[in-house]
């Protein structure tokens, strides 16, 4: 069993807004959103992304998110990981078994955003791996981008700057 573990952050991809009157935790992905979720799954299978544990809010929009991602891991879908704060994530992450060495998290904005800056905080320079990456997710975590952050310490050990981006990558950055 490693110490290092592996973190990727999923935000739900687009969802749709055509019926006004459902509830936020009912919206379904839109088209658009369908497309970046194969996007995504090619990407995952393409880096086999294989992760030990799947973390999932319980919104219509990340179910549908996961479950285009083709996945054969160990699912938990969570209410309370819907409207969940970045302090709540941590908590979560911080109580998993440690012999789970890699989690995807599957969730929503600004909680996922937060999540990655307070995780990858340390003082990095500007050519440092991922400083570009962290750079753009300061300004925006867009729908269905996936975030890779790798962690040398155990889950409960995990704090502000206690992870590395190592990967970023975005729907719309990758081939249609």
């Amino acid at each position: 069993m490693s110490e290092t573990k592996q973190l990727y952050v999923l935000r739900h991809a687009k969802s749709s807004w055509d019926d006004h009157d459902e509830a936020d935790h009912e919206r379904p992905l839109s088209d658009r959103g369908r497309r970046a979720v194969k996007r995504i799954a090619a990407y995952i299978e393409a880096h086999g992304i294989a992760p030990d544990l799947v973390l999932c809010s319980s919104a219509r929009r990340t179910r549908e998110t996961l479950d285009g991602l083709g996945l054969s891991s160990t699912v938990l879908v969570e209410h309370r990981l819907y409207g969940a704060s970045c302090d709540d994530l941590v908590e979560r992450l911080q109580a998993l078994p440690q012999e789970v060495e890699s989690v995807l998290l599957v969730a929503h904005n600004p909680a996922l955003q937060m999540l990655v800056l307070s995780l990858a905080a340390a003082e990095q320079e500007d050519r440092a791996p991922g400083a570009e990456g962290l750079e753009e997710i300061r300004r925006k975590l867009p729908t269905g981008a996936l975030v890779t952050l790798q962690i040398n310490a155990a889950w409960p050990e995990l704090k502000r700057g206690s992870a590395e981006l190592v990967d970023y990558i975005r729907p719309k950055a990758l081939s249609r």
